[in-house]
């Protein structure tokens, strides 16, 4: 009883620089200037840079280049008789051209690259050519018709392995396959700012900013920084800063577009030999020598690619006193234990210090509202940690957790599926905590690392005529509240769970009273923040164990605890959350075993349909298959 919508959602569309008149006009001296030299496959190229793809109309050659139409058929015909372009005829328009390179684009590896936007397509790229890419590129779209699309950012080049410059521009034409001198000519310039400031320790014990020369250092450091910074200048090049203010300065020199090289001399506290007992997996101990190589960072990756098991291997490199801070102290016990599981840590060495116990051991996992704290702060400050790892770190630029990044240590480390924030502010985890590093999710999906779920969308109907009437006359956010609250999401639930009968499943619900109606429906316990501690456990317990096969889970699910694998997420409300959120619930099901599955399910005809949309775009971006469906119930 159920219709297909569309395969997949819209992609995002691209502007088309020629619709707002914002070109700029050939000078009316020149005109047709392309017209009286050779037509050459060079303009040909820079009419695909200007369109945005590789395979372009007469009519887009002849708005590109300002042409008339019939001269920009003949000279494309020209190319062609030449052998540098390939005609191909579709239904929309008489003629598509592109460059006879690309002939066998379905059969190899197929690069594209425009430097004015900064921007690659890839078509086909092998796992070399995917880790080159990952090491200097941010990695916007995965769509298995159209390709790969990665952009260079700014904080890619600041934030990549290499030693130097040369070292960079090598990995860019093995990942090219090619030199392309516009695109290196700017992440040189990025290389060149990265490298302008840093820290360092003065011989008698206080930190010193230097900035690479005198104009440098008036023209940018001395204008973004005040007293609250510095205490006062030493030399030209050299400011004295003031206790506690170095992450400060990171941060705005960060946002002025100059990274700051942290080359302190920081203590790393007492030893602490530790041993793993599992093996890396190839990405994971790449993760672990770029950390290695670099003092911080950010482990970023799908729910499932092991980033925790990655921080021990962080932990054993590091070989120092630890300080872990996470949301939760549901997540301090799961760290614990998966800690004594993984490592030749003793039970003894771990402590736990939050609202229900004050332990300070070689290994501390803590909360970062406790380690926030003015009374509790000095038992973390006085302690000398050789690594801080902050689990979750998108939250670190909120006010809440911002105190907790003040805590020095030589090494510092953050884990996250999504550092996105609907604030914008997530640059300010990279300039807290350390640069990104990680794997894009394709590669780990076609490596069979992490199972990729099936997302689909469902468009429920009104389980009543009350509630849509309500729907009608409300606005704001109780449209929000009706709309997620749809009775009718009860019987598409019970019709979903009894479809995959044999499937172990989590429900997720927004709302603590839909969650008691679903409780009382399926006739399981609903999990939530009013739930004790003890009883969460229990239950996460049986359902790891398989002696519970369905879960009912609030938004307490989302990240403050480690919930067990399933086969089947079904998302009955909560469309109106970050899209964080949507990353974390598909991310349930994201593990090595195969044939996941995600339901999402929206009120038809409400504002949950572009909320479900938005909050699950990003990850068909990422590589997943994103289907749409109306659902049809027969009357009764």
């Amino acid at each position: 009883m159920t219709d297909d919508r569309s395969s997949t959602p819209a992609d995002e569309q691209r502007s088309d620089p020629t619709a707002s008149g914002d070109t700029e006009p050939i000078d009316a001296g020149d005109e047709n200037e392309t017209g009286n030299d050779e037509f050459t496959i060079a303009d040909f190229h820079d009419a695909s840079q200007q369109e945005g793809r590789p395979v372009l109309t007469a009519a887009a050659v002849s708005r590109a280049l300002e042409l008339p139409h019939e001269e920009a058929t003949e000279r494309l015909e020209a190319l062609a008789d030449r052998g540098d372009l390939e005609r191909h005829a579709v239904s929309t328009d008489p003629v598509v051209w592109y460059p006879s390179e690309l002939e066998d684009l379905t059969d190899r590896e197929r690069v594209v690259v425009f430097p004015k936007r900064r921007e690659i397509v890839v078509d086909r790229p092998d796992q070399f050519t995917r880790a080159q890419l990952a090491q200097f590129a941010h990695l916007a779209d995965a769509n298995g018709e159209q390709g790969y699309r990665y952009v260079v950012r700014p904080e890619d080049v600041w934030g990549t392995p290499h030693d130097g410059f040369d070292d960079l521009a090598r990995t860019m034409r093995q990942a090219l396959g090619q030199r392309s001198e516009d695109l290196e000519e700017w992440v040189h310039s990025q290389w060149d700012r990265a490298h302008q400031f840093r820290l360092t320790t003065h011989e008698d014990g206080y930190t010193v900013l230097e900035a690479r020369s005198p104009e440098i250092m008036g023209n940018v450091a001395r204008q973004k920084l005040d007293e609250e910074h510095v205490h006062a200048p030493i030399s030209e090049t050299e400011d004295w800063v003031r206790e506690g203010a170095e992450a400060a300065i990171k941060r705005i020199l960060y946002e002025a577009g100059y990274p700051v090289q942290d080359h302190r001399e920081l203590e790393s506290g007492e030893e602490l030999p530790i041993d793993l007992r599992v093996s890396l997996r190839d990405y994971q101990r790449t993760w672990v020598d770029r950390f290695a190589e670099a003092g911080e960072g950010v482990f970023v990756g799908p729910p499932g690619s092991g980033k925790t098991v990655a921080a021990m291997g962080a932990m054993a490199n590091v070989e120092g006193e630890t300080l872990v801070l996470v949301p939760s102290r549901d997540l301090a016990q799961q760290w614990a234990d998966t800690i004594v599981e993984y490592t030749s840590l003793e039970p003894h060495q771990i402590g736990q210090y939050h609202g229900g116990r004050k332990e300070v051991r070689p290994v501390t996992i803590a909360t970062y509202q406790i380690a926030g704290m003015d009374r509790h702060r000095s038992l973390f400050d006085d302690r000398e940690w050789g690594l801080v790892i902050f689990d979750e770190c998108q939250h670190v630029p909120s006010d809440v957790y911002r105190r907790s990044t003040h805590l020095q240590s030589k090494h510092r480390l953050g884990l996250s599926a999504s550092p996105i924030r609907e604030d914008d502010r997530q640059t300010e985890i990279f300039t807290l905590v350390g640069p990104p590093i990680g794997t894009d999710w394709e590669a780990l999906f076609d490596a069979g690392h992490v199972a990729e779920p099936e997302l689909e969308i469902r468009y429920v109907p009104w389980g009543d005529d009350e509630q849509a009437n309500a729907y009608g006359s409300a606005d704001g956010r109780e449209q929000y509240r009706i709309a997620a609250r749809n009775r009718g999401k009860v019987d598409e639930v019970r019709y979903l769970l009894s479809a995959h009968p044999d499937a172990k499943a989590i429900v997720f619900v927004d709302y603590l009273a839909q969650g008691r109606e679903l409780s009382e429906a399926l006739d399981v316990p609903f999990l939530s923040g009013e739930t004790p501690h003890h009883e969460r456990r229990r239950l996460l317990e049986e359902f790891r164990r398989d002696e519970r096969d369905l879960l009912l889970i609030s938004r307490v699910g989302d990240e403050g605890i480690d919930l067990p694998t399933a086969d089947l997420a079904i998302v009955a409300s909560g469309l109106g959350g970050s899209r964080r959120q949507g990353t974390q619930r598909a991310g349930r099901t994201m593990r090595p075993a195969g044939g996941a599955l995600v339901y999402v399910l929206a009120t038809r005809g409400t504002r949950e349909e572009d909320f479900a949309r938005k909050q699950l775009q990003h990850l068909g971006r990422k590589g997943m298959t994103v289907r749409e469906r109306t659902v049809e119930r027969d009357a009764d």
